[in-house]
């Protein structure tokens, strides 16, 4: 490209060069106006076709460039995305209202602490989104039998004030002793994902302040979304 560039600079030197030989000679009456008219559609040309190269070679690089970044964006999307991702305090509440208000189908609430709808700023926030979205059909939660009393004191009297109770199931009440929590969302013919905790520190304590500190969210194409899949069936299914 540097040698282009100095190949062309040099061009427009030997032109200017030779225009300025033309008038000298034309006024030194040693050549006549016919010659110097030819001289100067020669000198055009010869601007045209420099101009045209310079066009091409703009054209050529940005094409170059365009490949560039549709090669880059190409390996981007071929790069493999985290099936875990780990979700903070600062963003806890935010994100998990966002996965209420974007579920679809079932939502299945396995083992999780009702002391965290009890305030009611939380329960707005964590479960008034996927009651009150009309895109969920169903909401079952498989709850440990210490959590009945709650349910039916504090939880359920909130739960029937929403647009949308009647999709929330009688939990199915078990003894668990299971330290792991989740939330599960989707459709039986689509992908779902999860909200994944667990009992104890530093993800989660029985204290109304602090319940959940970490949720992990686990994608659908997760090798743990089976799993979690068989453990809340295993628990819902077992006879009482």
């Amino acid at each position: 490209m540097r040698w282009q560039i100095k190949q062309v600079e040099w061009e427009a030197v030997a032109g200017i060069l030779a225009a300025v030989l033309a008038l000298v000679l034309h006024f030194l009456h040693i050549v006549d106006e016919a010659v110097l008219l030819q001289i100067t559609l020669v000198l055009m040309a010869f601007l045209f076709i420099s101009h045209l190269r310079r066009e091409s070679e703009t054209e050529h690089l940005s094409e170059s460039v365009a490949q560039t970044e549709r090669t880059v964006e190409e390996i981007r999307a071929g790069m493999d995305t985290p099936d875990l991702e780990l979700i903070g305090p600062g963003e806890l509440r935010a994100r998990s209202t966002q996965f209420g208000q974007g579920a679809r189908g079932d939502m299945i609430w396995f083992n999780v602490c009702l002391l965290m709808f009890i305030p009611q700023d939380l329960f707005d926030a964590l479960l008034r989104p996927p009651i009150e979205n009309p895109e969920v059909t169903s909401i079952q939660f498989v709850l440990d039998e210490s959590e009945r009393e709650r349910w039916n004191t504090q939880v359920k009297p909130k739960v029937q004030e929403c647009t949308g109770a009647e999709t929330v199931q009688e939990p199915v009440w078990r003894d668990l002793d299971d330290n792991v929590s989740f939330i599960l969302r989707g459709t039986e013919h689509e992908q779902t994902d999860a909200l994944l905790s667990f009992w104890g520190e530093p993800f989660m304590a029985r204290t109304t302040r602090n319940v959940p500190r970490y949720i992990i969210h686990v994608a659908g194409d997760s090798e743990l979304i089976p799993q979690l899949q068989d453990i809340e069936r295993e628990h819902r299914l077992q006879r009482d």
